[in-house]
C-alpha cells in the first residue's frame, strides 16, 4: 500500500515517512498543495493521504475539497491548528480523521491502521431502508438513494451503518463513537456532529431535510427510515 505525505517540514515529513515505511507502507512524500494534487492525479493509486493544512501554493483544505471531488481515499489531517473549530472545519472539508502537533508517531500509525483496517461490517449483508429507496452496501462500502451512489466518506459510512441498524433505537455520541468509529478513534466526542451534519446535507430531499436522521435533543440521534 502506498501512502501519500504531504508536509513541508522536512523533519516530520522524515519521521512519518520513516515510520510508514517500518509498518510495510510505501511512503511517497511532497512539500506543497500543488505537488501533491499532480502526484495524486498522475499516478492516483494511494491507499491513504496524511495531509498538512498550512502548505505552500494550494492549502491543505482546498487540497482535500479538490481531493474529495473525485475520490474517497482515506485522508489523515496532521497540522498544527488543533482548535475544536479548526478540527471541525478540517472534517468538513472531507477529512476522515484529525492529529494536531506535536504528535505521537505511534498514535498516527495506529489512525492510520484503523483508517486501513478492512471493516468488519463489510462482511454483513446489504441493508435496505427508507422504503427501499437507500441501500448501505457493505461489500462495495457504498451508500445508495435511489440506485445512485453518494459519496460518503469512511467514517460517514460506518456512522450511517451504525444508526440505520436494527433494531431502530437512539444513539448517544459517545455509542456512534464506540460502535461506528472503534477505541481507536480519541477526537471531540462533538464531532460526531459533523459528520451527521455531511451525511444530512448529502441525503436531504425535500420532505427529508434531516436526510432521516433525527436529532433527539439531550441525547443523540435516531435514524427514522
Amino acid at each position: 500500500m502506498r501512502i501519500l505525505i504531504v508536509e513541508d517540514e522536512p523533519s516530520i515529513s522524515e519521521v512519518v515517512a520513516a515510520y510508514v515505511k517500518r509498518e510495510g507502507y510505501e511512503p511517497v512524500c511532497c512539500a506543497d498543495g500543488e505537488s501533491a494534487l499532480k502526484i495524486f492525479e498522475d499516478e492516483n493509486n494511494f491507499s491513504l493521504i496524511i495531509l498538512d493544512l498550512m502548505l505552500p501554493k494550494i492549502s491543505g483544505e482546498d487540497v482535500c475539497r479538490r481531493i474529495r471531488q473525485t475520490s474517497q481515499v482515506p485522508i489523515i489531517i496532521l497540522t498544527a491548528k488543533s482548535s475544536e473549530s479548526d478540527v471541525v472545519s478540517g472534517l468538513d472539508t472531507g477529512a476522515n480523521d484529525y492529529v494536531s502537533k506535536p504528535f505521537s508517531p505511534r498514535v498516527l500509525m495506529a489512525r492510520i491502521r484503523a483508517q486501513l483496517r478492512p471493516s468488519e461490517n463489510r462482511k454483513g449483508n446489504k441493508i435496505t431502508c427508507a422504503d427501499g429507496r437507500i441501500e448501505i452496501d457493505p461489500e462495495l462500502v457504498e451508500i445508495r438513494k435511489d440506485g445512485v451512489a453518494i459519496p460518503v466518506t469512511k467514517s460517514e459510512f460506518l456512522i450511517f451503518s451504525t444508526l440505520a441498524s436494527k433494531p431502530v433505537r437512539t444513539w448517544s455520541r459517545e455509542e456512534i463513537i464506540r460502535n461506528a468509529l472503534g477505541d481507536d478513534y480519541d477526537g471531540f466526542d462533538r464531532t460526531i456532529d459533523t459528520y451527521i451534519k455531511n451525511l444530512r446535507k448529502k441525503l436531504s430531499e425535500p420532505g427529508h431535510e434531516n436526510g432521516w436522521i433525527k436529532t433527539v435533543y439531550g441525547f443523540g440521534y435516531r435514524f427514522e427510515g
